[in-house]
This record gives structure tokens, C-alpha cells and sequence, in this order.
């Protein structure tokens, strides 16, 4: 036996063998950086925080570089992307939880119905909602972030792009989908559906689906908009109508497929100044 075990190896405990200890990596943007090059902070993070020393107000111009950069290539890559369904949940959904299989499901129907689906790449409902698209012929899209602890795109993503700035994934979520079904999850996940609900509010986006699936996680939610919301007139009681909650998949597809066929069968209202691309503008 050796007299010490190499630090880059781990014992497997129970049976003497060795394995590789899992060497500290964070993908920021298109860079890998492991061991000794891992910082402990993440890109978002620097870019808002104002303290520090004073070269920062020379150095932040230049992240407008780097901002653009993230724009220009995830418009790039997705572009010619077909027709997606953005889908959210908790990235700590254990495999055997009813709320995964059902992202999977989801996401196979889905695939069979023509669509791409899209998720933040990561484990849990994200990795669920790839798997059921990937495994059934759909285009399967992770669209990964860096964060402080380690995660990377799970191996069910098909086409992927990891970010460093949570504002320019949040844009690629909405620009190439053309519905939202939210799934139980955490911070992320509620930040999602409420940044979705005002787009749809104030008609930043139009016939734009959103979905909640798991009622019973969603119900007390609910419960506080209607009495908290509604109840003090923070928003009007007709803004509840901006999502449906149901826990029927095939329910879910159909009002995704409906509310795609209504939008492109309606003419786009002229103003006599279209030009080529305004749509996009």
C-alpha cells in the first residue's frame, strides 16, 4: 500500500478502491476554468456590485463589450431555432418526485407536438423537461449561467449556451418562445413567472401562454393574489387571467398549439413604416 494517496484521488468507501476527486470547475461563458482559476465571485455578481477600487468606473465601459458579445450569440445560435415552449422549475426536483415526471412528459408531448423546448439546462424539472424532449426527437435547449457553486448543462441538452449575465439569458427565454409553463421551484423559478406575467400585463408580449403546472404547489399562491393583489386593487381582478393552472398535459399542449395558431393566422396591423426586420426591432 502507499504510504499516501494522491490528492487528486478519493477512496470509495467500502471497498478500497480509488476514484477521481471531482476536480472544482465553473464554465463562465465560453471559458472553463478548474482547479486554482475557480474565483469566488461570478460575472453578474461583479458587474453589480459598485464597491471597490476606482478603476472599476474605467473598466465597466468595457463590459458593455462583453454584454454584447452574450446578445450577439445567443441571437446567433438561436435564431433559426423552430417554434419552443420555455419550461422552469426547481433545479433540486429529485428524479422520483410526480412534479419531474411530469416535466418529462410535458416535454415529450411537446416534442411530438412540434415543438422545441427550452430550460435553464441545469438538474432537477430543467433536466427533466430536456430528457422528454431529447428522447422523443425534439430539439432539446439548454441555456446554462454561471453561478457561485458548480453546474453544468445536464447531459439531456441537444443545443447549448451557457451565460454569464442572468439579463441576457432572461431575454433569450422570452425573445425564442412562444409560450412559458412553469413548473414548482424556488427563486428562479417565481422571477421567471413573474417577469413573464408583466411582459404579458403591460403588452410587451401579446397571446403569450403561461401555464402553471402542480396545482396543489400553486394553489396558496393564488390564494395571496386574490386576496393581496386583487383584494387591495394592486392589480385588477382580469390579470388572474393571464395564466392557466392545470395539471393535464395534453390540456397544456392544446393551449399552447391554439395560442400559436390564433397569433399567426391574425395579419400584423399596418402602419406604413414596416420595414424588413421590424418585427424583431
Amino acid at each position: 500500500m502507499p504510504d499516501s494517496i494522491d490528492p487528486d484521488r478519493l477512496p470509495v468507501s467500502g471497498n478500497g478502491k480509488v476514484r477521481a476527486r471531482r476536480t472544482p470547475e465553473r464554465q463562465r461563458g465560453p471559458v472553463t476554468l478548474r482547479r486554482g482559476q475557480v474565483q469566488g465571485t461570478t460575472t453578474d455578481q461583479r458587474l453589480l456590485d459598485h464597491r471597490g477600487p476606482s478603476d472599476w468606473v474605467h473598466t465597466d465601459p468595457w463590459r458593455v463589450l462583453r454584454i454584447q458579445t452574450e446578445f450577439v450569440e445567443g441571437f446567433g445560435l438561436l435564431a433559426e431555432m423552430p417554434r419552443a415552449v420555455s419550461v422552469f422549475g426547481s433545479a433540486r426536483t429529485p428524479v422520483d418526485s410526480p412534479d419531474y415526471v411530469m416535466a418529462q412528459h410535458l416535454a415529450t408531448e411537446l416534442a411530438h407536438a412540434g415543438w422545441a423546448v427550452i430550460t435553464g439546462g441545469g438538474p432537477g424539472i430543467m433536466e427533466a423537461a430536456n430528457k422528454g424532449a431529447s428522447q422523443a426527437g425534439g430539439l432539446s435547449v439548454g441555456l446554462g449561467i454561471e453561478l457561485p457553486f458548480e453546474q453544468s448543462l445536464n447531459e439531456w441538452v441537444d443545443l447549448g449556451l451557457e451565460f454569464r449575465y442572468f439579463f441576457a439569458r432572461k431575454t433569450m427565454f422570452v425573445k425564442y418562445a412562444q409560450a412559458f409553463v412553469i413548473l414548482p421551484g424556488g427563486f428562479g423559478t417565481l422571477d421567471e413567472l413573474f417577469e413573464a406575467l408583466t411582459l404579458v400585463q403591460t403588452h410587451k408580449v401579446n397571446q403569450f401562454p403561461v401555464i402553471l403546472m402542480g396545482a396543489d404547489f400553486w394553489a396558496p399562491l393564488l390564494d395571496w393574489m386574490r386576496t393581496a393583489l386583487v383584494g387591495r386593487k394592486l392589480i385588477a381582478e382580469s390579470d388572474l387571467d393571464l395564466f392557466v393552472v392545470t395539471d393535464d398535459v395534453a390540456e397544456a399542449v392544446d393551449i399552447i398549439d391554439r395560442a400559436y395558431e390564433e397569433r399567426t393566422e391574425k395579419p400584423p396591423v399596418a402602419t406604413g413604416h414596416e420595414h424588413p426586420g421590424a418585427a424583431d426591432d
